[in-house]
């Protein structure tokens, strides 16, 4: 499997855009309190993860968040 190859935080959408490999098209299937998967139009692959209002999920926490985060995408096939 690819590894992370951007991760991208829109502060202005509150969006944390993260993506697998080298950009592609795709599209997104909805998993459910706001994260979206993106999918290889062409081939099903998973290319990338999307999460929005993603402050809101830290707003109770008051330990600073420690980047990379690893994501086990296997779990998600």
């Amino acid at each position: 499997m690819d590894k992370v190859s951007q991760l991208f935080y829109d502060a202005e959408g509150d969006v944390l855009y993260l993506s697998i490999g080298d950009p592609r098209p795709a599209i997104s299937q909805e998993l459910g309190d706001d994260v979206l998967l993106r999918v290889d139009v062409e081939t099903g692959e998973i290319v990338g993860l999307t999460v929005l209002n993603l402050s809101a999920r830290f707003s109770s926490i008051q330990t600073p968040q420690n980047l990379p985060v690893t994501i086990d995408l296997h779990r998600l096939e």
